[in-house]
């Protein structure tokens, strides 16, 4: 190699020469995808990068061929005995001039299998999600990139973790559920414990992608979702719902029933209650993973009734004309 081909290693992948393994492999995760073929159609000059980021990769991302490299400077491939072609080492050629990526159903399944090859971690595969008919809830194929989440299969460990999105109805999510799942043409069953909330991790062991090395399997992910109740939401750690009284409950107070995940309750409703208020029922809420139970709020909502009967109308006129309380009479000192 002339001396004006030496390339710096170091300096391509944006790292220092004191880089450990994990930021070496994480400056590669982010040089390639940014420079892929795939996201920089027909630029020779992204083309020529990737290329660049992938040699600098593989050699150091391999101990020995890091030392070569660093004990003797340009001349590293001359010191290692049995070495070939520009770019390439025993067992390994990541030269990508002409390279069909099409045979790729994504750009992480790529960079996956380039990370076995070279003895690193793959990245973590999203699968879609969807349901079959009344048969078992199926992970279909790629519908997007997840990004580089922590890779967690080296290539003498377990395969790359996988992740995928599971929804739930409220009343599965709060009992808890058995979910047959279908992973391609593999089947299982996962049970989902009771007071699962949105955004939640469900670890399922041994059931991610394979590490062709050892036939060792990483880990699933399910994400869960809820899907929207049509009188319970979420607010915090609290369920949340909104129940609707008259004005004259409002006024004189009253005795109401409320829906709650384990059945109505009655609830006392405090005269002189004003919209928008909340009402506290204590233990009545979300299960906690610990045990027990949060609170459930009942925001109070006015409702004001469109079709009065004769005798409604009369009292409201009643109500009306000897009515003492003037809710506006803070308003006649406004000015600009």
């Amino acid at each position: 190699m002339a001396k004006t081909d030496f390339k710096d290693y170091y300096s391509i992948l944006g790292v220092s020469k004191n880089a450990s393994v994990e930021e070496i492999k994480k400056s590669f995760r982010k040089l390639a995808r940014k420079y892929h073929p795939d996201m920089n159609r027909n630029d020779r000059l992204a083309e020529a990068r990737f290329k660049e980021v992938n040699e600098a990769y593989e050699v150091l991302s391999d101990p020995e061929k890091r030392r070569k490299y660093d004990q003797f400077g340009q001349y590293w491939k001359q010191a290692s005995n049995g070495w070939s072609g520009s770019s390439g080492g025993r067992g390994t050629n990541v030269d990508f001039g002409g390279f069909d990526f099409s045979q790729y159903g994504s750009f992480d399944e790529f960079i996956n299998e380039l990370l076995g090859r070279m003895g690193g971690g793959g990245g973590r595969q999203t699968y879609s999600y969807r349901k079959n008919g009344g048969g078992p809830t199926g992970f279909g194929g790629f519908e997007d990139f997840a990004g580089f989440c922590g890779a967690s299969g080296a290539g003498s460990g377990a395969g790359p973790d996988a992740e995928a999105n599971l929804t739930l109805s409220l009343s599965e999510a709060f009992a808890g559920v058995q979910k047959r799942l279908s992973l391609g043409s593999e089947v299982i069953d996962v049970r989902i414990p009771a007071g699962a909330k949105p955004g939640n991790r469900i670890r399922v062991k041994g059931k991610g992608k394979m590490n062709p090395r050892n036939g060792q399997r990483g880990d699933l992910y399910l994400k869960v979702g809820i899907a929207p109740h049509s009188f319970f939401q979420f607010e915090g750690d609290n369920l949340v719902c909104e129940v609707p009284v008259t004005p004259d409950e409002a006024v004189l107070g009253a005795s109401v029933e409320v829906p709650t995940p384990d059945g109505s309750v009655s609830v006392q409703i405090p005269a002189g209650i004003r919209p928008g208020q909340s009402l506290r029922l204590r233990g009545k809420g979300w299960p906690h993973p610990q045990g027990g139970r949060g609170d459930q709020l009942v925001k109070i909502a006015i409702a004001i009734p469109k079709d009065l009967s004769k005798t409604e109308k009369e009292y409201y006129e009643k109500i009306r004309t000897s009515r003492s309380y003037n809710p506006r009479q803070h308003l006649s000192g406004v000015r600009l």
